[in-house]
C-alpha cells in the first residue's frame, strides 16, 4: 500500500486498511484548518492596507503607487493579477472537461505576455494613468472616452466573475452558515455581497499600494501550495489513480479549428492591450525594471498555468466524486486528496488570488472611471484619491449586480476579454507601433468592434452553423476592417507622439 495511506494530520506514517479513511479524516480536518487560514489571510491583508493608507496623498499614489514599484514586486502583481479565477476556475474548468488539450489554452496569455515584456519600457515612459488615457495621447478624447466604457464594461464582468468565485470557495469553508435567499423562483446565495464588501473596502484602502503588496504574498503562497499539492497527487496521496477517458487524451479536446480560434484569440488580444497589467508597468519605479519584471512574468505564468492544469485532470482521475460545478475541480482537490495543512493552504492562496484579482480589475475600472471621463486627453490632470475610492465603491457595487446573472465561468471569462479585446487591443497596438495611424481610423474601428460584439452576443450567437462562431471573430474583422477604410479614405495626420516620463 502506498503512502497515500498515511495519517499525514499526525505527522506519522500509519498505513490503513481502506484508503477512504485517510481521505476522509484529510477532508475534515482541512475543513478545521481551511477557515483558520483564510480568515488569518484577511486579516493580513486588510492590515497590509491600512497601513499602506496612510502614505496615501494624491490620485497618481493610490492609482499608480507613486510610480514606485520594484522589479520583484512588479513582478509578483503581475503573475498574481493574471493567475486569478481565469486560471483556478476557467482553465480547471476547460481542463477538467476537454483533457490534456487544457494545456494550450494558457499559450495565448503567454504569448501575449512576450509582447508586453518587449514594449514594458516604452508603456512605462508614457505620462498617462490608464489605457484609455494613452489612447486620448494618440488619438484624441473620442478614442479615450470610447475606450474608458469599453475597459468599464469588460472589467465590471471580470469582476463579478470573482465575487462568485469567492463565493463558491466561502460556502465550502463555512457550509453551517446558510446565506441563500430565494428571488422569484431562483435561489441565490449572499455569500457574493460579503466577498463585494472585502473587495471594495480594501481596495479603497491604498489603492495600487496595497494591492501590489499583498499580490507578492499571494503569488508565493499559490505557486507553494498549487506545486506542493500536484507533487503529493502525482506521487500517490490521495488513493489510486482511475484511468481518463480517451476522449481526454485529444489534442484538440474535440474542438475544431474555429472553436480554438474563439478560445485563444480573446486571451492574447486580453493580455496584450490589458489595462490591468499596463498599470502595473505604469507604476514600475523604472522602464527597466518594468521589463526585468515582465519576462520574470513569463517564466512564473508557464510554470503556475502548466501546474494548475496538471492539477485539474489529477483531479478529473483521482476525485472519486465529480464535482458539483467542473470550474471548482481545484479546490475539491485542495479538500480531498492532500494533507490538510497542504489543503488549507491552497484555499487560502486560491482566496488570495480571487480577492487579488477582483482588486486589480476593479482598480483599474474605477480608476478609468475617475480620470478618463474629465479634462485633458492625457488623463494627468490632478484627481483626488477620494474621487477614485467614491470610483472604487460604485463600479464594485455595479459588479455585484452582474455578479448574479450568471452562473458559468469559462463563457462568461472569454465573452469578457473578447468584449475589451475587440475594442481596445487593436487601438492599443496602434498607439505604441503606429503612432501616425489617423484618429478618425482609430476611433471608427474601436466603435465597429464594440457594437459588433454586443450584438453578435445579442442576437446572433447560437449553437450551429455560423452563429456558433464566438463574437470575437466578426467582431475583430469589423473593427480592423473599419480601421482599414478610415486609414485610406481621411488625410494624413501628423505624428503627435507624446513625451516621456520618467
Amino acid at each position: 500500500m502506498a503512502l497515500s495511506l498515511a495519517q499525514w494530520h499526525t505527522g506519522k506514517v500509519t498505513i490503513l486498511g481502506d484508503p477512504s479513511n485517510v481521505l476522509s479524516l484529510g477532508y475534515h480536518r482541512t475543513m478545521e484548518l481551511a477557515p483558520i487560514a483564510v480568515l488569518v489571510m484577511l486579516v493580513g491583508m486588510t492590515w497590509v492596507g491600512i497601513r499602506h493608507s496612510r502614505g496615501i496623498q494624491s490620485g497618481e499614489d493610490f492609482a499608480l503607487a507613486n510610480r514606485g514599484l520594484s522589479t520583484w514586486v512588479l513582478a509578483g502583481t503581475l503573475i498574481a493579477t493574471w493567475i486569478g479565477t481565469g486560471s483556478i476556475f476557467s482553465n480547471a474548468e476547460f481542463t477538467y472537461e476537454r483533457g490534456i488539450a487544457g494545456f494550450f489554452v494558457p499559450l495565448s496569455g503567454l504569448a501575449g505576455m512576450l509582447v508586453l515584456a518587449a514594449i514594458a519600457p516604452r508603456i512605462r515612459s508614457l505620462p498617462a494613468q490608464t489605457v484609455p488615457a494613452i489612447l486620448g495621447l494618440r488619438f484624441g478624447r473620442a478614442a479615450q472616452v470610447l475606450g474608458a466604457i469599453a475597459l468599464i464594461g469588460a472589467y465590471m464582468i471580470i469582476v463579478s466573475y470573482q465575487y462568485r468565485a469567492g463565493a463558491a470557495i466561502a460556502e465550502r469553508l463555512f457550509p453551517a452558515m446558510d446565506l441563500s435567499f430565494m428571488m422569484g423562483e431562483r435561489e441565490l446565495s449572499f455569500w457574493p455581497v460579503v466577498c463585494c464588501g472585502f473587495v471594495v473596502l480594501y481596495t479603497a484602502l491604498a489603492g495600487l499600494w496595497s494591492v501590489a503588496s499583498t499580490d507578492v504574498i499571494a503569488g508565493l503562497v499559490i505557486t507553494v501550495g498549487v506545486l506542493s499539492c500536484l507533487a503529493l497527487t502525482l506521487g500517490g496521496f490521495g488513493g489510486d489513480s482511475a484511468v481518463l477517458p480517451d476522449s481526454h487524451f485529444e489534442l484538440h479536446g474535440g474542438l475544431g479549428k474555429i472553436a480554438w480560434i474563439g478560445i485563444m484569440l480573446p486571451t492574447f488580444l486580453l493580455m496584450i492591450g490589458d489595462a490591468n497589467l499596463m498599470q502595473r508597468f505604469l507604476a514600475a519605479e523604472s522602464p527597466q525594471a518594468a521589463r526585468r519584471a515582465a519576462w520574470i512574468a513569463c517564466v512564473g505564468l508557464v510554470v503556475l498555468e502548466s501546474a494548475i492544469i496538471a492539477l485539474a485532470l489529477v483531479g478529473k482521475a483521482q476525485l472519486e466524486t465529480a464535482p458539483a460545478n467542473s470550474a471548482h475541480v481545484i479546490v475539491d482537490v485542495a479538500f480531498h486528496l492532500v494533507p490538510p495543512v497542504i489543503g488549507a493552504m491552497l484555499a487560502a492562496a486560491i482566496v488570495a488570488v480571487i480577492l487579488s484579482t477582483a482588486d486589480s480589475f476593479l482598480l483599474a475600472c474605477s480608476t478609468s472611471a475617475a480620470s478618463d471621463f474629465r479634462g485633458e486627453a492625457s488623463g494627468m490632470q490632478p484627481v483626488t484619491a477620494k474621487r477614485h475610492r467614491m470610483s472604487v465603491a460604485l463600479f464594485g457595487v455595479l459588479a455585484l449586480g452582474i455578479a448574479y446573472t450568471s452562473d458559468k465561468f469559462f463563457d462568461v471569462a472569454l465573452y469578457a476579454y473578447t468584449l475589451y479585446g475587440v475594442t481596445l487591443t487593436p487601438a492599443v497596438v496602434a498607439a505604441i507601433f503606429f503612432p501616425r495611424t489617423k484618429p478618425a481610423a482609430v476611433v471608427g474601428g474601436m466603435f465597429c468592434g464594440l457594437v459588433t460584439a454586443i450584438l453578435w452576443k445579442l442576437f446572433v450567437a447560437g449553437d450551429e452553423g455560423i452563429v456558433a462562431l464566438d463574437p470575437v471573430i466578426p467582431a475583430l474583422s469589423a473593427n480592423l476592417m473599419a480601421l482599414l477604410v478610415f486609414q485610406s479614405l481621411n488625410p494624413k495626420p501628423p505624428d503627435h507622439s507624446p513625451q516621456t516620463t520618467t
